[in-house]
């Protein structure tokens, strides 16, 4: 428990810490990278990002039966597990590294119509490189998925957290010798690769593994297989919609098109990583909840439960959003990124009822019923796909949005909540009856500040801040005394407390 508490509060620290060097970090980034130099880092990064899919939804295999087995007692049968996905995950990188040769030596056939003869060199050297990483990380990646599954979230929090300070640091220095996005490349390899080694040690030092080859376990692959292959389609629905985008700019408008929608991309991944920072320790919890068949009422309270906390901090930041966000992007990046607020609100709003809701997909893990949410995913990412091309030939990256967000407002928001309700037997009316509580208060409060915003002139950062605070000083208090229930304001006054105390 105390692993899973720390944990929860690591994941939430990285956030923070990605967050705050972000805000110092990014703005520097692109004015001496250029729009050019940045769209054509984000495109190659999305390009090889489609090759993670091969994963194949085994990373979550893992952690789940490892989980069932110490459940069950069943050791030997977890060691044998891991040398057949060692195995298995060796060949996986040789596949990604043919595929991502493949796609090196096709550099000029796909996007020679929008790239100069630099770019399109640059861009090779650099998928090569990321093409390595990718390889590399598959067969290493069993380690991490080991230390998810015996629940030990404090250490590599805490290595991850290292690797942040240092990679950003490191950066900045070599932008100033005149490094460019090769560099960001090269620097983020060489930080992946220590970082798998360190995972590699921990789990054969201190938790005592071992990995045994013997008989290659079809009959048990089969199985993993059958579980493996919906989560599998929800990664790839995944990077339909968060890569394509980069893809359909590349072929139809450039590389400054590309950064400004990267920067609205950006922006969405910070915004999903505060609400999936609690959820993606709960897997082992909730499996272990399903092994001891724990009754439907249960499950449904903690998904309830989970899903009013991460509503305490997704509502916040996207109302805060929706006030400031405009004049905050205007600052960060430049004016000329204005566009990404659009962009960005369109994915803040999309993502809003699937990320106070994605312990769904844990649960939904646990009792290996992934089959109907992926075929859902799949679904909405083709629609999504069809209709960025569309979109993206008149409207740009605000096209490519509208199509993202519209699919996952039908696909994660309407239809998801009707199966969980039927079919999951969660008590989805009383969630949104709660959560729309808990809403009221924070609807209130930012309609105002937006009419109060219109008599302010916003184009320094201490105004900005200064309006942010009111507004907090403001926001916290009202939703504190009229949003949260009495287990909750228990636990706010707990953490003050301690927080005080040291």
């Amino acid at each position: 428990m105390n692993q899973l508490r720390i944990g929860a509060f690591l994941n939430y620290f990285i956030i923070i810490l990605q967050t705050l060097l972000g805000l110092l970090y990014t703005p520097y980034m692109l004015r001496i990278m250029g729009q050019s130099e940045y769209g054509l880092y984000s495109l190659v990064s999305s390009v090889i990002a489609y090759l993670t899919v091969l994963d194949l939804g085994f990373g979550n295999a893992i952690v789940r039966y490892t989980a069932k087995f110490r459940a069950e007692g069943k050791i030997k049968k977890q060691y044998e597990m891991f040398g057949t996905f060692l195995i298995l995950y060796s060949i996986i990188g040789c596949i990604a590294f043919i595929i991502g040769s493949g796609l090196y030596f096709n550099i000029n056939t796909m996007f020679s119509d929008t790239m100069t003869l630099k770019e399109l060199e640059r861009a090779r050297i650099m998928m090569l490189i990321m093409v390595f990483n990718i390889a590399f990380t598959f067969p290493m990646s069993i380690f991490g998925s080991i230390m998810t599954a015996y629940e030990r979230f404090v250490f590599p929090k805490v290595v991850n957290i290292i690797r942040i300070i240092l990679n950003t640091t490191i950066m900045i220095a070599l932008l100033e010798l005149g490094y460019r996005a090769l560099a960001m490349v090269v620097l983020a390899t060489v930080f992946n690769v220590i970082t798998l080694f360190i995972n590699l040690c921990y789990c054969f030092y201190k938790l005592k593994i071992k990995i045994l080859f013997g008989k290659f376990q079809w009959g048990f692959l089969k199985e993993v297989t059958l579980y493996s292959f919906w989560i599998f389609l929800n990664a790839l629905m995944d990077r339909i919609y968060w890569s394509t985008g980069q893809f359909v700019l590349g072929t139809v408008s450039g590389t400054t098109a590309i950064a400004v929608y990267s920067v609205a991309i950006q922006l969405e991944h910070l915004y999903m990583q505060f609400s999936t920072a609690l959820s993606s320790v709960l897997l082992p919890k909730v499996t272990s909840m399903v092994v001891r068949n724990n009754g439907s009422s249960e499950i449904s309270n903690l998904f309830i439960r989970v899903g009013r906390i991460q509503n305490i901090i997704m509502v916040f930041i996207l109302c805060g959003f929706i006030v400031f966000g405009k004049q905050f992007i205007i600052l960060w990046a430049g004016r000329e990124y204005s566009d990404a607020y659009q962009m960005t609100l369109c994915f803040f709003i999309a993502m809003y009822i699937p990320l106070i809701q994605n312990l769904g997909i844990t649960i939904l893990q646990a009792r290996n019923q992934m089959k109907f949410r992926s075929m859902l995913c799949i679904c909405m990412a083709l629609f999504s796909l069809i209709t960025q091309f569309i979109l993206a030939k008149s409207w740009g990256g605000i096209g490519c949005a509208i199509a993202v967000s519209g699919a996952l407002l039908l696909g994660q928001g309407l239809i998801i909540n009707i199966y969980y309700h039927k079919c999951q037997n969660i008590a989805i009316g009383f969630f949104w009856r709660e959560i729309i509580k808990m809403n009221i208060v924070p609807f209130i409060i930012s309609v105002f500040a937006i009419i109060i915003i219109q008599f302010i002139t916003i184009n320094t950062w201490s105004t900005l801040i200064t309006c942010i605070i009111i507004y907090i000083i403001i926001y916290l208090p009202f939703f504190y005394r009229f949003s949260t229930n009495e287990d909750e304001k228990k636990y706010i006054t707990v953490a003050l407390s301690k927080i005080k105390k040291k």
